[in-house]
């Protein structure tokens, strides 16, 4: 760290700011790089079964999305046996920079354990809510390694939110279903088994029934991403919608941060894909950060970025 004379102010380096924020919060976050892997690793590590409840038999998986699923692309994710599976450093990094110790998560497409169990972790209380009871068992079969305060895993719609969190929220958290990109049931009530301008009816009345519970001077994020609709190819502009759901209910586009993943076997496909249909390799997704209020004031009631170590052992219920 060295002082800047003509302003007075400390200039980080590098180094300072992955000690400050654990991950420096420039607008790209990088997932293929080493320090991002072995991190996961020690999540992971921890017994982090975020698939679980979601395997191949949970759901039919379109031909297509082997356009997205090499990269690795999908859902803010990694794959396990087929399965998106959200990635556990960018939700480490979220509640650390968004959120403080005792706050309330709300996630209202819940899917896998592991936005849960690293909110317990990290000492956030956590509510998720997910349409399927398989789903919701297997997440309450990893609360072993949790610690309190324990995840709450519900299993209902989340249009039904108003009847299910009784209380103001302090943050509110999810990845939702990419159109009927992967169909997690056979419900009638899941927005995944819907086309894509009834899903989105859908997903802004969850959006909106949401927001009306996160307090004022709050933030939001939704981590999301364009994807191609199966019949015609072209991409449905999902980004753009999830930025207008909020602002219809008064919260501001505040941050993006571009994630980046590993490109897995899509350097074994891009070149018969591009030269066959000219649809280019998705190896990214956006993270969007909304506020509620003010942004400011919501800073200062945070607080400076307090890293924790989560892999502690009084941090688990052993």
């Amino acid at each position: 760290m060295t002082q800047n004379t003509l302003f007075g102010d400390e200039i980080e380096t590098e180094s300072d700011l992955f000690k400050r924020f654990l991950v420096p919060p420039f607008s790209v976050l990088d997932t293929r790089q080493g320090y991002w892997q072995e991190r996961k690793r020690k999540w992971i590590n921890l017994g982090i079964k975020s698939e679980i409840g979601r395997n191949a038999k949970a759901f039919h998986i379109h031909d297509w999305i082997e356009d997205h699923r090499g990269s690795d692309s999908l859902s803010g994710c990694v794959h396990g046996g087929g399965v998106s599976v959200f990635d556990p450093i960018l939700t480490e990094l979220i509640y650390l920079w968004f959120t403080k110790e005792g706050q309330i998560v709300l996630d209202p497409f819940c899917g896998g354990s592991v936005r849960g169990v690293i909110a317990s972790r990290l000492k956030r209380r956590y509510i998720g809510i997910d349409l399927r009871e398989e789903q919701i068992r297997a997440n309450k079969e990893q609360l072993n390694i949790c610690g309190d305060p324990y995840p709450t895993f519900i299993c209902n719609d989340s249009r039904h939110i108003p009847l299910l969190v009784f209380e103001p929220i302090d943050f509110l958290f999810s990845c939702p279903p990419y159109g009927n990109l992967e169909t997690y049931s056979e419900l009638k009530e899941d927005i995944s088994t819907m086309e894509y301008p009834d899903f989105i009816i859908s997903y802004a009345e969850i959006i909106e029934k949401s927001c009306q519970k996160l307090k004022n001077n709050r933030f939001a994020c939704f981590v999301v991403g364009n994807f191609r609709d199966k019949k015609t190819g072209t991409y449905n502009n999902f980004v753009a919608d999830t930025i207008s759901c909020f602002n219809n209910c008064g919260l501001k586009f505040y941050n993006e941060f571009i994630l980046l993943n590993s490109v897995g076997s899509m350097c074994l496909r891009i070149n018969k894909q591009f030269r066959s249909s000219r649809k280019n390799g998705n190896i990214h997704q956006t993270v969007l950060v909304f506020i509620k209020g003010d942004a400011k004031k919501a800073t200062e009631e945070l607080g400076e970025v307090k890293l924790i170590n989560p892999f502690k052992q009084d941090n688990r219920n052993i």
